[in-house]
């Protein structure tokens, strides 16, 4: 609960308030009125007036509206505000998401080293590919950032380039769970025409061997991301496997049936898929 600065307790208080420590905050206010429309400029504290799907959201900031996303209280959204196009760029090109993305896979490294794992070739990691081993930002700087709406065909058009660089933190956390003896699982929402390129892209940018890779076939058409990768890795399971992790960029890459001991999610206020 706010309270006034006049009302008689806060009065009270601020009378008892050392000198020394009245002077500080008289200078900390005037500092920061006088810095203010240096801060007003800067981009984290881009203020749009559209939330997603265009709607009206009073006084939301286009950081908020990211970490809305990441938790998953701002579903089914089809594009990035178009105002805050300029601050996902920023953030995915700068090095905030690099940062963010190493605390993720340092968290999951710290993780998997800790485990008491049997050596029988069975504990497994699954990774999904696309904004989570590997990047799709050089499309997506031509698509605004998120805010055109999705397109399938061009889309395709860039996955068939096999161009896609990886995501330097995954890579790092692949190569450390090779020399831990965990295999590796893809499963990715691409679809089987696919393979090839993928397996092409994944090679030459540094994933040289995985256990599976797991694309998404004509038996899952109409299918959510979702049922997909929970029938999937539910099969991984009963051919006796164990998920010791489970790493994806969208929350439908990594719950639902058999996600395994523990999950990680990756940040991607790029596109939303259920």
């Amino acid at each position: 609960m706010q309270r006034s600065l006049h009302s008689p307790k806060s009065s009270h208080t601020m009378e008892r308030l050392p000198g020394v420590l009245l002077f500080f905050l008289a200078i900390f206010f005037s500092t920061t009125q006088a810095y203010e429309p240096l801060i007003n400029h800067h981009i984290h504290l881009l203020r749009p007036q559209s939330g997603a799907g265009g709607s009206s959201v009073p006084g939301l900031s286009c950081l908020s509206w990211r970490l809305a996303v990441e938790v998953g209280n701002i579903i089914n959204w089809k594009t990035v505000p178009a105002q805050c196009g300029s601050y996902v760029g920023h953030y995915m090109l700068g090095h905030q998401y690099r940062k963010d993305s190493k605390l993720i896979t340092d968290v999951a490294w710290l993780y998997a080293k800790s485990l008491n794992l049997k050596k029988d070739g069975k504990n497994v990691w699954v990774f999904d590919i696309d904004e989570t081993t590997l990047s799709n930002l050089p499309y997506f700087a031509r698509q605004g950032f998120g805010t055109k709406a999705f397109n399938i065909t061009a889309f395709n058009e860039w996955v068939l380039e096999g161009r896609a660089p990886a995501l330097p933190e995954s890579l790092q956390l692949y190569k450390k769970l090779l020399k831990l003896g965990v295999k590796v699982v893809f499963i990715t929402g691409r679809e089987e025409d696919q393979r090839s390129v993928t397996i092409t892209n994944l090679r030459n940018v540094g994933y040289r061997t995985w256990e599976k890779l797991v694309l998404k076939g004509s038996a899952y058409s109409g299918k959510t991301s979702y049922e997909f990768k929970s029938a999937e890795r539910a099969k991984l399971e009963k051919s006796g496997f164990r998920i010791i992790g489970n790493m994806g960029d969208q929350w439908s890459d990594i719950l639902g049936a058999s996600a395994g001991n523990r999950t990680f999610k990756l940040p991607d206020p790029l596109y939303y898929v259920s």
